[in-house]
């Protein structure tokens, strides 16, 4: 592409149409973007307006991109048909319940609000009035839901950036609605030994028990195999987890960890001795119902071993705090359980931090910080006593 000074490279002109009998103005100008290297002609673009100011405006735009090598060529490309591009060709190698999720974005909020306007003029002023918008709407989407929202858009608009048909990522200027960090609940001693009880001789209670001693996810738990799990040495190996397929008729597959890393536990002696009755009792179905029977490897699995249901296993955990007043309790609380009894127990963040699976410590101190300024206010207690007891 040839480069030449922004001046002279195009005139303004007024220009107008008439439409039943009503006379519309406007101005445009044309500037030359190029020539076609196969035949040498030049390559003609325009911009046009409501006012001789505006059209000077983009005009100047133009011709300063076009010199300093970073012009864009305009298209009539929509919003609406970019996202239907991203879904389709660019998502390569994302979870396929993230896919799931990201279309239902784009179909639901995305499409619908944004979906006609040209994807070389979404502004980040438009962008902005679409988040206000949800926030501001009665029973609208959540802060987060929000959040998740502005991440999918930013996403495929990333890729328009890295495919040259815009210059730059509008959601990059927009501000988000404060996210309210929701209160964890974790089960405290009492309610935990409540639990334990109830759940003896329930058909998942070796799941809870795993669950709640492991801090494993609910489908990293239903998706664990016996290939991952070492009970010589105590050691489970979270590499993989259980998901239902969205649209998919009830079907599941297993996919990486929420990370796509690995991760070992270490887990009580307890737990050794629980997966040793689970296993056993494989063995027993396995005689019991012969052909019948599917050796699928699962750890947690149904009389014929075949893989759990999530809202199977979901409904039958509610079914149980409720009964036992507990009804905000949610099955993610017994990871919430673990970890607060590890820090408890002593258990430094950095441990904790790689038996649950998180990125980094820090976010695991965030998350659980207000257990460790407890801990540190009955060590400061603690000390008062012993000051008093040698101070007299």
């Amino acid at each position: 592409m040839a480069k030449r000074a922004a001046s002279g490279m195009g005139s303004i002109r007024k220009k107008s149409k008439t439409v039943n009998g009503k006379v519309y103005t406007w101005f445009e100008a044309r500037y030359t973007a190029g020539y076609d290297p196969g035949t040498g002609k030049q390559i003609q673009r325009s911009v046009s307006g409501k006012t001789q100011k505006e059209v000077a405006k983009k005009l100047k735009e133009a011709t300063a991109a076009l010199d300093a090598g970073t012009y864009i060529a305009p298209n009539k490309m929509t919003v609406g048909e970019w996202l239907d591009i991203w879904t389709k060709e660019y998502l390569g190698g994302v979870k396929p319940a993230t896919v799931c999720a990201y279309k239902s974005t784009v179909a639901t909020h995305l499409k619908p609000n944004l979906g006609a306007i040209r994807l070389d003029s979404l502004s980040a002023h438009t962008v902005q009035a679409f988040y206000n918008k949800l926030h501001e709407t009665p029973d609208g989407p959540s802060p987060k839901t929000i959040k998740n929202i502005h991440g999918v858009l930013h996403r495929a608009l990333q890729q328009a950036v890295l495919n040259e048909y815009i210059r730059a990522n509008p959601t990059n200027a927009c501000i988000l609605p404060r996210v309210e960090k929701k209160e964890i609940k974790p089960l405290d001693e009492d309610q935990i030994t409540l639990f334990l009880k109830a759940i003896r001789g329930h058909q998942f209670e070796n799941l809870f028990i795993v669950t709640l001693f492991t801090g494993m996810r609910k489908a990293e738990v239903m998706g664990l195999t016996w290939d991952c799990v070492d009970l010589s040495k105590g050691i489970l190996t979270v590499n993989k987890q259980l998901q239902q397929v969205r649209g998919g008729h009830g079907e599941y597959r297993l996919v990486p960890t929420k990370s796509s890393k690995a991760r070992t536990i270490t887990v009580a002696p307890f737990i050794v001795q629980t997966l040793k009755k689970v296993k056993h009792r494989q063995l027993v179905n396995r005689l019991q119902h012969g052909e019948c029977y599917q050796n699928t490897d699962f750890v947690f699995t149904n009389e014929l071993g075949e893989h759990l249901r999530e809202h199977t296993v979901y409904m039958n955990y509610k079914k149980i705090v409720r009964e036992l007043g507990l009804e905000e309790s949610r099955f993610h609380d017994l990871r919430h359980s673990y970890a607060v009894a590890s820090i408890r127990s002593g258990d430094d963040i950095k441990t904790v931090q790689e038996h649950l699976g998180h990125a980094t410590a820090s976010f695991t101190l965030d998350v659980y910080g207000h257990v460790t300024e407890k801990m540190q206010q009955e060590s400061a207690n603690r000390m008062e006593q012993f000051i008093k007891a040698v101070n007299k």
